[in-house]
């Protein structure tokens, strides 16, 4: 499992996932009793790409090791493959799952891919949901009935630990009952792009922090990557680096 989550504001798009790998292992007791288990592959797992010629994010969760290949290597194979520099983010969402789709069809493998798309003069911020075994390739970010640009966030995998809390409607009272209670709404177009970098950190954070006190399988974890988008360019907030042995 995995958490990812993109952010998208006026100034920016943000997207940020962990970096844990969880795969079930299959083995055999002294026994001979089959047995599986639920074990950590790697905590250095890239699960958000930059495409920088098309100048778009993507981010993955769900099933991983599609054809014994992690799915961030089928991104970049389709990326050599299948893209041209005048792919935009929409071309890019729909070649990956049209790809994907035809290679593993029952795949249960989801994507958030977002970026900017010039439009007459101005660019447009474009952030889809795309799933393969579905063949959804959805956009999220306007109002189905206006066509207007909305702001918010959107995440993805082991979601119900950010999910409770920005969702909760009911806390335990002092008396151990349900006590109701409303919701905070956040202003997301008030939200700049540092604010934007700041939320997405916190809800990987948050889950992987409180991941580590329930009574759980720890599936998300690792160092944080956050990717920002801006119609003037990509940049990583923050990305984790291949390092060997300190040296003294």
């Amino acid at each position: 499992m995995s958490f990812v989550i993109t952010v998208y504001v006026p100034e920016a798009i943000v997207m940020a996932s962990d970096s844990r790998q969880f795969v079930n292992a299959e083995g055999q007791m002294p026994s001979g009793e089959r047995v599986k288990v639920e074990t950590v592959a790697s905590d250095f797992a890239y699960k958000t790409v930059l495409l920088k010629p098309q100048r778009v994010g993507i981010s993955t969760y769900g099933q991983d090791f599609l054809g014994g290949v992690s799915t961030a290597s089928h991104i970049r194979r389709l990326a050599e493959e299948h893209l041209e520099p005048e792919d935009n983010v929409e071309s890019v969402a729909t070649k990956l799952i049209a790809a994907l789709k035809e290679q593993f069809p029952t795949a249960d493998t989801a994507f958030h891919v977002a970026g900017f798309r010039k439009e007459d003069a101005r660019s447009v911020p474009y952030v889809f949901f795309c799933h393969v075994a579905t063949g959804q390739v959805d956009r999220k970010n306007v109002d189905p009935q206006t066509g207007d640009i909305r702001y918010g966030a959107r995440w993805g995998g082991q979601k119900d630990i950010i999910s409770r809390l920005v969702n909760a409607t009911h806390v335990r009272g002092d008396d151990g009952k349900p006590q109701r209670v409303q919701p905070v709404a956040i202003v997301w177009p008030a939200l700049n792009v540092q604010d934007a970098i700041d939320y997405a950190i916190y809800a990987v954070r948050t889950t992987i922090d409180t991941m580590r006190f329930e009574a759980r399988p720890k599936n998300v974890g690792g160092p944080i990557d956050a990717l920002v988008l801006t119609p003037e360019k990509p940049f990583w907030a923050q990305r984790k680096k291949l390092l060997g042995e300190p040296q003294e």
